[in-house]
């Protein structure tokens, strides 16, 4: 009874028999409608009929006397399907007719009859009086002599069409509600399973299991359209946890090593008496102190990026012009390491975005190539590459350092993440976790391969960010 009374308060329920009952309704007015117009152009044509006849025994007696209208009457009476057609005397007492008797008062005017009267026909034979009433209109009128002509016609025919009308409309009506009952039952019923199991994930995700997802059933509807919507929600959120999960962790762990190490300096600074050793260590108190500002700094430019904060300030931009000036301005940089920045940019480049935060991704990505290229052996270049494919825009970082393992590139781009042989090099290991951040801002993604995959000390790493077009 429970699950009844759910589903009686589910909306969709309830529209659907608002919109079944102003259904019936609308049926139900025109049926009647069209019956009662049916009905009416019946009658009138009934009564059309009559004034026919009444016209025509009038034109008879005018001809032949009441001999010739006798014979008329006597000979239209005998005809299948005959018309009313009675005779009286002034009093009212039926003399000649196709009519036993007539509703009392009916011959007293001549005319039309205001309201149809019940007669009896001779050759009724049922013990019932209603089976021997039938109902008439006719139309009246005195001859020369006093007599009164009646001429009518049964009104048998428009209350069968009545009737039959009625029957139809309660036997389409009954159909109608029964197949209602039975649609609205079956989608009544799915659609609380589906909110039931809706509710059932609903309740583990509150319970604290975010890898839960809510069921799609493939169909297109609204509750898969629902459902799709939170489920990419509930994705978000649960990436955001894990991050928020992993920033703490990373945190605690790779920031203890800095912060130790400024306090020894600190300790140094005061146990030193010499003024130029106490400067030293200041020196490297502001040093460290400098870092874990940058890392803090990038750690919140990445909570900015991934909370969306700055999507409003999405504009079109050159990334060609980005491209060059960022390398014009790492290239005294690039040649200081020995490393030789070349560029192969395509003009007229544009995408839709932020141009600081593009600007930023570019930076970093030449920062590190230019940071893990150094030194190694081989090609010492670092080449950045721009082009505009037929759905995408691909702009490409490439170096011939020792690259990354193909098993490590998703680690790679979580924050303070650093491969064991990337320890030595200075850095916070959050560069590739915002330009991941940039790029999902953007509705791009971020790519990593092999530049040289035939070459095992120096195969390189090649980071393409790709922008959709």
């Amino acid at each position: 009874m429970s699950r009844f009374r759910v589903l009686f308060r589910s909306t969709a329920v309830r529209l659907s028999a608002l919109y079944i009952l102003l259904f019936a309704l609308c049926a139900a007015t025109l049926v009647f409608y069209v019956s009662a117009m049916s009905e009416r152009l019946l009658t009138g044509q009934i009564r059309d009929a009559v004034q026919q006849e009444v016209n025509q025994v009038k034109r008879a007696y005018d001809v032949g006397g009441l001999n010739l209208l006798l014979r008329t009457m006597e000979r239209r009476a005998r005809q299948p399907g005959a018309n009313l057609y009675v005779i009286a005397s002034p009093s009212g007492d039926i003399l000649a007719g196709n009519v036993a008797s007539v509703q009392p008062g009916v011959l007293g005017e001549a005319g039309w009859t205001e309201l149809p009267f019940s007669y009896e026909r001779y050759t009724d034979t049922g013990t019932n009086d209603a089976e021997r009433r039938h109902l008439a209109i006719a139309n009246i009128f005195l001859l020369d002599n006093g007599l009164r002509i009646l001429i009518g016609r049964d009104l048998g025919e428009p209350e069968r069409f009545r009737v039959l009308v009625r029957q139809a409309l309660m036997l389409a009506l009954a159909i109608m509600g029964l197949g209602a009952l039975v649609i609205w039952f079956g989608i009544g019923r799915n659609a609380l399973k589906r909110i039931d199991r809706m509710t059932d994930a609903s309740r583990k995700i509150m319970a604290g299991d975010l890898s839960q997802r809510l069921p799609v059933g493939g169909s297109g509807d609204e509750f898969d359209r629902m459902s799709t919507s939170l489920n990419a929600m509930l994705e978000r959120i649960e990436k955001l946890n894990e991050g928020l999960r992993q920033v703490s962790d990373n945190i605690a762990h790779d920031l203890k090593t800095p912060l130790t190490r400024l306090r020894n300096k600190a300790a140094d600074a005061l146990d030193n008496a010499n003024s130029e050793g106490r400067r030293v260590a200041l020196e490297g108190i502001i040093g460290e102190s400098d870092q874990l500002i940058r890392t803090f700094n990038a750690l919140l430019m990445i909570s900015r990026v991934e909370a969306g904060s700055v999507a409003a300030e999405m504009t079109g931009v050159d990334l060609s012009s980005i491209v060059s000036d960022t390398a014009e301005l790492y290239e005294p940089v690039a040649e200081e390491a020995g490393l030789t920045l070349t560029t192969e940019i395509e003009p007229d480049v544009e995408v839709q975005g932020n141009r600081e935060l593009i600007g930023q991704a570019i930076f970093n990505l030449i920062d590190n190539a230019v940071k893990y290229a150094s030194g190694c052996p081989g090609k010492q270049a670092v080449v950045l590459k721009l082009s505009r494919e037929s759905n995408a825009v691909n702009l490409a970082v490439a170096d011939h350092g020792p690259g990354i393992p193909a098993h490590q590139r998703t680690e790679v781009v979580k924050r303070f993440f650093r491969l064991d042989e990337s320890r030595s090099k200075p850095g916070t290991g959050l560069g590739l976790a915002l330009v991941e951040a940039i790029m999902e801002l953007h509705g791009g993604r971020l790519e990593l391969c092999d530049t040289d995959p035939a070459s095992l000390d120096t195969r390189g790493l090649t980071v393409t960010m790709i922008f959709p077009t």
